[in-house]
């Protein structure tokens, strides 16, 4: 049967601490001669709390301890008195004699309450309107004066003003800004557009109107436009491109100017808008080193009773989406872009240039720096009802096939475009909304809504 180990007088070597097998005389570590460690004592000295080593009793001397001073003396210590000696605490709680009223210590009071009842929080009244003095005003509880009229509110504790800045002078929150959503519509044509997910503003812009041609017939713009975010004022830069060449399609058309033609015009308009914020100084003030002059792109659509023109500059895209399903959609637009270019020099598929992390490097855009504006236009007469789809890449990077676009546009998108421009949007939000996000929706031909412009 099995054996406990027997313990040893030595378990390790008091120079090494190797560990000793029962009956070694030296240590097989270091040699050490096991013979010549002394026994240990039988009674190991017990350390004090500061860790010196008491006396043993057989050294310890005899004790000097110093004679008590004498009753009355100067070093005599404070006679101790016992509570039943102090005046007044023999009494029953009664004041001492010839203690004036109210001064002494007393024993027998109540407890004091452990909460203090605060009063409830009142408004202040001033005496001019015939009230109380006024009196502190709790801020939790306190009724938020009405702003005045025409003050921005803030959106979260609906009671602060916003300052300059955009922040609520109330709780502190950051506003939104008038441009992270926008949403137009005006029967034949709307647009929206978001901030997403990621970037901090909105470097989109888009502009949507409606006119009349000279025989009387509707006619209908939507401009769309992505600020470049390597330049300076991206923003300011889509907004005066949106503006100006709505402004100039709205001026060309109704004079009788053909659709195709006056698009080219409105490009080259907006590009003059977009160069001259190179030189304005808010541009120096912004302006980096590493960043380039004021720029975007452009792509914007006219539809007419019969006609459908588009024109570009940059990677923005138009799309068509028929109501009849069964017909193939199409995209109408050629990117200025990296992956463009190799694709149309064979050098690469659309799958594998688009895959590029240079695929959205822009080859053409609207800006002083920009190598040459070369606006591109065409013109269609479609067969059949459908939508133009008027977007950024904020949206085609999430449905870039025309067949992918047509899955998400809805079958009614030519009732609602709202409704349909929501959608498109909703998609690319939920896709990630890595980017600013622009789409307009027009539908095709034309509907009747007069003339007038927005």
């Amino acid at each position: 049967m099995s054996q406990m180990p027997r313990s040893t007088a030595l378990s390790r070597c008091p120079s090494c601490e190797e560990p000793l097998e029962s009956g070694d005389l030296y240590c097989g570590a270091c040699g050490y001669d096991l013979s010549v460690v002394p026994a240990p004592p039988s009674d190991p000295p017990t350390l004090t709390m500061n860790g010196t080593v008491p006396r043993p009793s057989s050294e310890a001397g005899p004790v000097d301890w110093p004679a008590a001073p004498p009753a009355g003396g100067p070093q005599a210590p404070a006679p101790v008195h016992l509570p039943t000696d102090l005046p007044g605490t023999d009494l029953g709680g009664a004041e001492p004699p010839g203690t004036p009223a109210g001064k002494g210590v007393r024993f027998d009071r109540s407890a004091e309450p452990d909460d203090y009842h605060l009063a409830s929080p009142q408004h202040s009244t001033s005496p001019e309107q015939g009230g109380p003095p006024s009196q502190p005003v709790d801020p939790r509880t306190a009724v938020p004066s009405t702003p005045p009229a025409a003050t921005k509110v803030c959106v979260a504790c609906r009671a602060g003003t916003v300052d300059g800045d955009g922040y609520c002078e109330n709780c502190g929150h950051a506003q939104p800004r008038e441009r992270d959503h926008l949403e137009q519509e005006l029967g034949a044509v709307a647009a929206v557009s978001d901030r997403g997910l990621r970037h901090h503003r909105n470097e989109d812009a888009f502009a949507v109107s409606s006119t009349a041609l000279p025989d009387g017939s509707p006619a209908v713009v939507a401009i769309v436009c992505d600020g470049v975010s390597s330049a300076t004022r991206p923003d300011d830069a889509s907004l005066a491109a949106a503006r100006t060449a709505s402004e100039a399609l709205l001026d060309a058309l109704p004079r009788g100017t053909h659709p195709q033609q006056a698009m080219h015009d409105a490009i080259v308009a907006a590009s003059h808008a977009v160069n001259s914020l190179a030189a304005e100084p808010e541009t120096a003030q912004e302006h980096a080193p590493h960043q380039n002059a004021p720029a975007c792109t452009l792509v914007g659509a006219v539809v007419t009773a019969s006609l459908l023109v588009v024109g570009w500059v940059g990677d923005s895209r138009a799309y068509w989406v028929p109501v009849d399903r069964a017909a193939p959609p199409a995209r109408l637009t050629e990117d200025d872009s990296w992956a463009a270019q190799m694709v149309a020099a064979g050098l690469m598929s659309e799958a594998e240039a688009y895959a590029d992390e240079r695929a959205h490097a822009i080859t053409g855009w609207l800006g002083a720096d920009a190598y040459e504006l070369d606006p591109h236009t065409a013109s269609f007469e479609p067969d059949r009802p459908g939508v133009v789809v008027v977007c950024t890449d904020g949206l085609w990077n999430y449905a870039e096939a025309a067949e992918e676009m047509a899955e998400v546009v809805p079958l009614d998108a030519g009732l609602r475009p709202l409704h349909a421009a929501r959608v498109l949007l909703g998609h690319a939000l939920d896709g990630g909304g890595h980017d600013n996000v622009t789409v307009a929706v027009l539908p095709f031909p034309a509907l009747p809504q007069g003339a007038g412009s927005a």
